[in-house]
């Protein structure tokens, strides 16, 4: 008859699951820091399309290895915020006329409806939180902080994706402000984020008044401007550009 195992012996076990379980979260954590930075220096045009993005420069950016650089490039790549070519690495992306077109023709038929639907599902707390995110935009368009102003006017679309309580609509539309980002105007003057901003107040005065046809129509009026204002004439690329701010 087989002897049995002595019980201690599953100890182990239970001690090395749980590590190796930290160890998984804890470098998908980093992961998607990485991930996220290099996202928020896109959107904020810090980072602009063609930059080279060395996986050693960036593992020495943010002190960790460049398998885990290589994981973030690999998300970005699937995220279409940089392209991965043999023999010439990663590179912020540079979209095509014809593909910024695309991006914001779903634009206009996403946030058409998310403003449709807003204009009548709001609440009062949220609308002044809407406020609120006007008011620091604001702020930064005053002091021409041209960085925080950039965050701010394109994290209002995705802010008011989020109130309608639908995290897949607010990340869609969170991928494609990002990629926006890339086909948007390389330099952003005080005059257009002005412009910009004010048509924001617009699209939450309607939304207040639960009009929703004229917050449809404003909504697509911004867009078009947006579009409109296209110029793919990027600055000269600096990768420095994507370390974390606390770093």
């Amino acid at each position: 008859m087989p002897r049995a195992i002595p019980a201690r012996s599953a100890t182990p076990l239970k001690q090395i699951r749980p590590a190796r379980a930290r160890a998984d979260a804890a470098d998908g954590g980093t992961t998607q820091r990485i991930v996220d930075a290099i996202t928020t220096a896109i959107v904020e045009r810090r980072l602009m399309p063609g930059t080279k993005l060395a996986e050693q420069k960036i593992a020495d950016l943010f002190k960790v290895s460049r398998t885990l650089v290589r994981q973030a490039l690999n998300q970005l790549s699937r995220d279409k915020l940089i392209t991965l070519e043999p023999a010439r690495g990663a590179r912020v992306a540079m979209p095509s006329v014809d593909e910024a077109r695309q991006v914001f023709e779903v634009r206009h038929m996403i946030e058409a409806a998310l403003v449709r639907r807003a204009a009548g599902a709001l609440d009062a707390a949220q609308l002044a939180a809407l406020r609120a995110h006007l008011a620091a935009a604001q702020e930064a368009v005053l002091r021409t902080d041209v960085t925080g102003r950039t965050r701010l006017l394109a994290d209002f679309h995705v802010v008011l994706a989020r109130m309608l309580g639908n995290e897949v609509l607010a990340e869609l539309l969170a991928d494609l402000v990002s990629r926006s980002s890339l086909i948007s105007l390389m330099y952003q003057s005080a005059h257009s984020a002005e412009h910009s901003f004010e048509e924001h107040v617009a699209i939450v005065d309607a939304l207040e008044r639960r009009d929703a046809r004229a917050a449809v129509r404003l909504m697509q009026s911004h867009l078009r401007s947006v579009e409109r204002n296209l110029q793919l004439d990027p600055r000269v690329p600096d990768l420095a550009g994507a370390r974390p701010a606390h770093a």
